[in-house]
């Protein structure tokens, strides 16, 4: 028996309402559309299908009720259905009563030996939720993840950067798995040396059977009180205190150390004043004798538009402060020849091109564990006076006897260079002031091209030239 025998053996009994059912429980959307492709009913196996107004497209052709993009679909669709060629289900897009776009996936079968075709569609709506709420779930699992990561970044410099000495202690096995740099000092190794020992190791015996209690109390009621104990080697005492906690299915002990040397409540002071240091509003840096940055507080990190200490670290003092390349050289030969300088008139340049008047107070250490400078670093730019006359009139004789400190230092050619070109700049500034930033005039004023005055602009940092403004030539 062949298919059109069994097609009209079973379907052609069934009467117009019992076609009508099967076709709307087999599809979400059955379109009957006639051999122009005009619809001529609508089977809906689907309330909401009903709601986005598909009664009305009957009388409509198939491709006015879908989207631009969707028409050359629709002419696919019936071109298969009157070909014998294996058809094929594709997304078509219909115009909607409530504004959003209804996605459905058609496959259309010809019925009628006039040319009449069933187009059955899936409603594919559902599968775009469930796509959508799969891509918000991995969305929020990626945005907690990256929290977590910023979060274990945060604890991480934290831990690192802790003055207070900090062993993280295996509960099982009693094997020290991680310790701050802090704890490496006080016990007088590597904190990377220190990770894989069994602890305690190296203590006393009394010290050894304190912490052994120490532990028993902190994994039976979680945290066990400071005890004093003693090293074999060199008998230093250390305060230690340990608390528990779970992570991963495991136990930990922190572990905490605290030297009781006599001078202990000294060693309170030099905390405190690293402390001040860093809160001041002014900046400071420390610096190797070379002017290689090793600390600055958050204030100078904010003159500097950095974002963190770690940028500013083994850099050159010099990147930042200092005009023409001069004024730092003057004010470390002084550091050195006097061990110290006081207001120091100079610029601060930032990374993003910002600059601003500075004062500048240093002294040198040279002695100690580590030889390095300090430099206070006061903005002045709100007490220098707006006026250009005024500038030239201070900063000229100020500049000239930072000048006559490098004789002896510099050849004769590279200070008149240098008081050449502070010249030069402070008459274009001055010209620039007079003309209210009108280059064209200011050139006129100097004698200069405007194509020089841009060379001269760019060569001192003046003004923001604009995309618009010409290169200068090469």
């Amino acid at each position: 028996m062949n298919r059109e025998t069994t097609g009209d053996g079973v379907l052609g009994a069934l009467d117009a309402d019992a076609a009508s059912n099967l076709i709307a429980a087999a599809a979400d959307v059955a379109l009957v559309l006639d051999g122009n492709g005009v619809i001529r009913d609508v089977a809906l196996g689907s309330e909401d299908m009903l709601l986005e107004g598909c009664r009305k497209w009957i009388g409509q052709t198939w491709a006015e009720t879908v989207t631009v993009e969707s028409r050359a679909k629709v002419e696919s669709l019936l071109r298969d259905a009157t070909s014998k060629t294996e058809r094929r289900w594709r997304q078509v897009n219909h115009h909607s009563a409530r504004g959003t776009d209804v996605p459905v996936l058609y496959s259309a079968v010809q019925v009628g030996a006039e040319g009449q075709v069933v187009a059955f569609g899936r409603d594919l709506r559902p599968n775009a939720q469930l796509q959508q709420r799969l891509v918000d779930a991995q969305q929020s699992m990626e945005r907690d993840y990256w929290r977590l990561r910023h979060v274990e970044t945060r604890y991480r410099l934290l831990f690192l950067s802790s003055l207070e000495a900090v062993l993280i202690v295996d509960a099982a096995t009693q094997k020290i798995v991680e310790a701050n740099p802090a704890a490496g000092d006080l016990l007088g190794e590597n904190a990377r040396k220190v990770v894989g020992r069994a602890f305690p190791e190296g203590f006393d015996s009394d010290s050894m059977a304190a912490i052994g209690l120490l532990l028993a109390r902190a994994r039976a009621v979680g945290r066990g009180d400071d005890i004093r104990v003693r090293l074999l080697t060199d008998a230093r005492e250390f305060l230690i205190a340990a608390s528990m906690f779970s992570q991963d299915n495991g136990s930990f002990f922190l572990v905490r150390l605290s030297p009781t040397r006599g001078d202990a409540p000294d060693s309170a002071v030099p905390r405190s004043i690293v402390k001040v240091m860093e809160s001041m509003p002014d900046g400071f840096v420390v610096t190797d004798p070379e002017g290689q940055v090793i600390s600055a507080n958050r204030a100078f990190i904010d003159m500097t538009q950095a974002v963190t200490e770690a940028q500013l670290r083994g850099e050159s003092l010099e990147r930042w402060l200092g005009r023409s390349g001069v004024d730092f050289s003057v004010l470390i030969g002084s550091i050195r020849q006097h061990g110290s300088v006081r207001l120091f008139s100079t610029v601060l340049r930032g990374e993003h091109g910002a600059t601003s008047d500075v004062e500048v107070s240093a002294v040198s250490v040279p002695h100690g564990d580590l030889p390095c400078l300090g430099f206070t670093i006061r903005d002045v730019g709100r007490r220098t006076s707006s006026s250009v006359a005024a500038r030239v009139s201070q900063e000229l004789p100020r500049s000239a006897n930072q000048l006559t400190e490098l004789v002896g230092r510099v050849s004769l050619k590279e200070l008149v260079r240098e008081s050449t070109d502070l010249i030069e700049k402070l008459c274009i500034e001055a010209a620039l002031e007079l003309t209210r930033d009108n280059r064209a005039s200011a050139a006129e004023m100097l004698g200069l091209s405007r194509q020089s005055l841009y060379v001269k602009l760019r060569r001192y940092g003046l003004g923001d030239l604009g995309p618009d403004e010409p290169e200068p030539a090469a």
